[in-house]
């Protein structure tokens, strides 16, 4: 996809009442979610990777995502983030019946459990990798996470 489709779509996307567009061609995949009143944040998956890293960076300016993203770094709370090292599901416990890992409050050890994230059809164990009081849960039991999104803030 050309930079020039990109941007007609990120202007049809700001200037519209929709605020979130995922388009699907065989050069890659475009995903374009509005970001407050004026942005949109844009996300390319291209087949080619080599390819995509140039187009993704001229996007990405062109969308005003430093912008957007300033205001959400500044909401982050105080205290140790643990991050989502993968793309995946996220779930606080081990079966939908089961209690969670952790709750707020909970004091936890380096090592930990603290939720399960899938990913490709693997259960994967997201441990604690400082001791601390849970102080916050950022990520919600089901949804999808992203790679370096925060999950929990322990202090």
């Amino acid at each position: 996809m050309d930079l020039r489709k990109l941007k007609t779509l990120i202007d049809l996307v700001s200037e519209s009442n929709i605020s979130e567009l995922e388009i699907t061609e065989a050069e890659g995949k475009v995903r374009i979610v509005k970001g407050g009143t004026a942005a949109a944040a844009v996300q390319y998956v291209q087949a080619m990777p080599a390819a995509a890293a140039p187009l993704a960076a001229a996007a990405m300016p062109a969308a005003g995502a430093p912008a957007a993203a300033a205001p959400a770094a500044a909401a982050v709370p105080q205290g140790h983030v643990v991050k989502s090292p993968m793309v995946g599901t996220f779930y606080r416990s081990s079966s939908p019946g089961a209690s969670p890992f952790v709750e707020v409050g909970a004091q936890v050890k380096e090592g930990d459990t603290l939720c399960i994230i899938e990913a490709m059809k693997i259960l994967n164990e997201i441990e604690a990798d400082k001791s601390g009081t849970i102080t916050q849960i950022l990520g919600e039991n089901g949804q999808a996470v992203e790679y370096g999104q925060p999950l929990f803030i322990i202090e």
